[in-house]
């Protein structure tokens, strides 16, 4: 690992936000290795060592499925980006291919293409501006919803194309198989934004990690002695790692190290449609 590496590292959140449990966690293991060492206090408060297991094994299936949820929501968020990225490849290819139009028509419908991805995007975080996304500086609605609007505007050139006779019914038929799953993709993402893991869920499961790490140092103090300091603090990282990157992962639409890249794949996107619609046959 080099030097930047490194810097990257030591700067990621999670990395901070377990460092500072691990501070306080270390400091009061140390107070457990002093009661037990250097009072008679201890007496009073063993811990059984199998309670103590027991319990661990517990909340080990308990982080196991709660990692898990999260990362499912993940996974299935870049699912939706994956088929956004294809889906918008297929409809510039079928659009510039089968439609006889002139090419000032097939640039404006791959910008309204590309435009949807950045929509998207801005939809799923702060809010979309419509003359925000590229190709539409000048634009002067202000929708409410915009990845609906862009794909008004684009429903609108392929019936437009239809009445002209440039597109058979055919035709439409396979453009219209492309077309209806930008919106399909776009309500998977919204369910995923809107519908978090169930806040009770997430708050017991808080509780019992945190219940866990109280508990621990009294509970192997008695065996390890000094080695408690070093163990609490690995097991806090551990513990209180796993916590913090399941609830970053379950929400992958911010800007987080751990969140999708969204600007990369709206760039994927940008430059394949450019290119598809520049290659595109000229018109007859």
């Amino acid at each position: 690992m080099n030097g930047a590496e490194f810097s990257a590292l030591i700067r990621r959140r999670t990395l901070q936000s377990v460092s500072r449990f691990v501070f306080g966690m270390t400091v009061y293991a140390l107070v457990a290795v002093y009661v037990e060492t250097r009072t008679r206090y201890h007496l009073y408060i063993e811990m059984p060592a199998d309670l103590h297991a027991a319990f661990a094994l517990v909340l080990g299936w308990l982080l196991v499925f709660r990692t898990n949820t999260a990362y499912d929501r993940w996974w299935e968020a870049r699912k939706l980006w994956g088929a956004l990225v294809n889906v918008s490849r297929n409809l510039a290819i079928k659009a510039c291919d089968l439609c006889d139009t002139d090419t000032a028509e097939q640039t404006s419908f791959c910008t309204n293409i590309v435009a949807f991805s950045f929509g998207l995007k801005d939809h799923l975080r702060e809010g979309a501006m419509l003359q925000s996304l590229p190709g539409f500086a000048a634009a002067t609605d202000e929708p409410e919803h915009v990845p609906g609007y862009l794909m008004t505007r684009i429903y609108r050139q392929i019936r437009g194309w239809k009445s002209a006779g440039q597109i058979d019914g055919d035709d439409m038929r396979v453009l219209d198989a492309e077309a209806r799953q930008f919106l399909d993709i776009c309500g998977g993402c919204e369910r995923i934004r809107k519908t978090l893991v169930v806040r009770s869920y997430r708050r017991f499961a808080r509780q019992c990690v945190g219940l866990y790490l109280v508990t621990f140092p009294w509970g192997i103090v008695d065996s390890f002695r000094l080695w408690t300091v070093p163990l609490t603090a690995i097991v806090t990282y551990f513990m209180l790692g796993l916590e913090i990157v399941a609830e970053h992962v379950e929400e992958p639409f911010g800007y987080d190290e751990d969140d999708l890249d969204l600007e990369r794949l709206c760039e994927t996107i940008r430059v394949t449609v450019h290119e598809i619609q520049e290659r595109a046959p000229a018109p007859a």
